[in-house]
């Protein structure tokens, strides 16, 4: 069975000014005689690492802001010392100076998951104060309170930056403690259980199931 995927892109809603994010569906069609399916976990994990590297290539490729240049793969580098973090800046910031460990920052983001095909698990623009004003997520930079991917993100912005930052599992949720942690029960329960999975890990797809896209908006910094 030879089987096409096809790139379906649809735009999340989204308050502020990042970016519509694309994503995929997956669809299959038959063009040969039926042939013996592949065992399933093998299967699934072709598939699970094929949605990585298609939606890596897509969330390079959009923008909804005219002013921005069109990115590509090449456009996103990785920062020094993350772990493999890999970034690409959407908007510089025009603040003074980058935040450095101890100082207090609070960011907008998006927080989607590669293996569920850029399903959107957490989003600060949902979490609303009395007035109905979306709720930046604050945190000590350095504390470790924080998924290291993020604070490597931060560390190199400016405030007013926004970068899109592709987390690496080993640099994602190491425990179901670690913050941001989306507060609905049934997307917490869905996050941690897609990322630490004992039977899909065992079939070798730890490198893909805990991959995480964010996009991140640098509110601001105070020195404590």
């Amino acid at each position: 069975m030879a089987i096409q995927f096809i790139f379906n892109p649809y735009k999340l809603r989204t308050r502020s000014i990042l970016p519509y994010i694309p994503t995929n569906k997956i669809f299959a069609t038959s063009h040969s005689p039926p042939q013996p399916a592949p065992a399933p976990t093998k299967r699934r994990r072709e598939l699970s690492l094929l949605v990585v590297s298609t939606l890596f290539s897509g969330l390079a490729l959009s923008s909804s802001n005219k002013s921005w240049s069109k990115p590509t793969i090449s456009d996103f580098i990785e920062l020094p010392n993350s772990g493999g973090v890999k970034a690409l800046d959407l908007r510089f910031g025009d603040g003074d100076e980058n935040p450095t460990n101890g100082d207090k920052v609070a960011i907008h983001y998006y927080g989607r998951l590669a293996a569920k095909q850029g399903w959107r698990f957490d989003s600060t623009y949902d979490h609303k104060d009395g007035n109905g004003e979306p709720v930046p997520f604050e945190f000590v930079l350095g504390s470790g309170k924080v998924i290291s991917g993020i604070e490597s993100a931060v560390r190199s912005m400016k405030v007013g930056g926004i970068r899109r930052v592709v987390i690496p599992p080993s640099q994602g949720y190491q425990n179901a403690s670690q913050e941001p942690i989306p507060p609905n029960f049934f997307d917490r329960q869905r996050l941690f259980t897609t990322i630490f999975n004992p039977t899909r890990m065992a079939n070798g797809e730890g490198s893909t199931l805990g991959m995480l896209v964010f996009d991140i908006e640098l509110v601001s910094l105070r020195h404590q």
